[in-house]
């Protein structure tokens, strides 16, 4: 595995996953040998400061290569603007049996071609810089990783590890994963249709105190009833004005904030209970099992059972 770095490289872009393929080779040894590359073979600094030794120059690599990461950070507009570097990277993915990017190394994937018609995402902040400048690129800006073919495209920082950890679980199995996220202390790793936000990070601040008021009794009962016509007894207004309220205010209609409310309170409990997946859906107010499948469907991408096996870890360590 090579990593490709360069000057301004944002420090857990490259140690996170370059510690979870190190895990991964302890429990399965001789599994990944993770080399740092850069032109000339050169350290290189990265956006904190920090110097990272490197031992091997990208023009030096001519073996064959399993997996080709590009690291992202602060400097991923100078590498994506260093013709050799571009160049030694498209050259070093056609040996790769797959290539993938962390954050905005996704800037000079997208710069080397690898990137047109196919889908992909970066760091939220860089989505809409990256989607003007290629716009041959699909992207997916609330993904949290994006799998094309054998290329793969992280979002931002620790995203890394999400993605490291799919691809050591579709080497080795779920298995080694989970023993490698044990390890580093992380669940294995979130799906990678999983937004970028947790439902309250996303969502906007109300204006006003009492939709404000509203919101948390949703968050603290979600399993209520949380309809359209029982918001607007609460709120002593119209259907049609609270539909309007939530609209201005929080961004959505009022049926999809309750929605994605319900859906971060089960995800809490799938990740930290063992309650039955039935139990689960009435008490978050979905009623039954389908109807909560059918709304993670939408919102995240995979139904309840494979999200908790997401959490579900072997007691082995490394």
């Amino acid at each position: 595995m090579l990593v490709v770095v360069y000057d301004g490289v944002q420090l857990l872009d490259v140690t996170g996953p370059v510690e979870a393929f190190d895990g991964a080779a302890r429990a399965v040894p001789g599994s990944y040998l993770v080399r740092l590359a850069s032109l000339g073979g050169r350290d290189v600094v990265t956006s904190s400061g920090v110097r990272l030794g490197v031992e091997t120059d990208l023009a030096d690599v001519e073996r064959p290569l399993d997996t080709l990461l590009v690291a992202g950070g602060w400097g991923y507009a100078d590498a994506a603007g260093d013709r050799e570097l571009v160049d030694r990277v498209r050259r070093l993915s056609a040996r790769a049996r797959r290539t993938v990017s962390v954050c905005t190394g996704a800037f000079v994937l997208a710069e080397t071609g690898l990137l047109d018609g196919r889908r992909a995402t970066t760091h939220w902040a860089y989505c809409a810089e990256l989607a003007a400048a290629y716009p041959a690129v699909t992207m997916e800006p609330d993904a949290i990783f994006v799998r094309d073919g054998n290329i793969g495209t992280a979002a931002g920082v620790t995203s890394g590890l999400d993605l490291a950890l799919a691809l050591i679980e579709e080497d080795h199995g779920p298995d080694v994963a989970r023993r490698v996220a044990r390890w580093l202390v992380v669940f294995l790793q979130r799906p990678g249709g999983q937004s970028q936000f947790s439902h309250w990070s996303r969502s906007r601040a109300p204006e006003g105190g009492t939709l404000r008021r509203l919101l948390a009794e949703i968050a603290a009962d979600p399993g209520a009833d949380h309809s359209v016509a029982a918001l607007a007894e609460r709120l002593s207004v119209s259907e049609r004005h609270v539909s309007r309220l939530f609209t201005r205010q929080v961004g959505m209609t009022p049926g999809r904030y309750v929605e994605r409310a319900r859906v971060e309170a089960a995800r809490v409990m799938l990740e930290t209970g063992r309650d039955a997946v039935d139990g689960i859906a009435r008490r978050c107010g979905f009623g039954t099992a389908e109807n909560m499948r059918r709304a993670f469907i939408r919102e995240i991408g995979i139904p309840p059972r494979a999200y908790r096996d997401r959490f579900t870890g072997t007691t082995a360590v490394l």
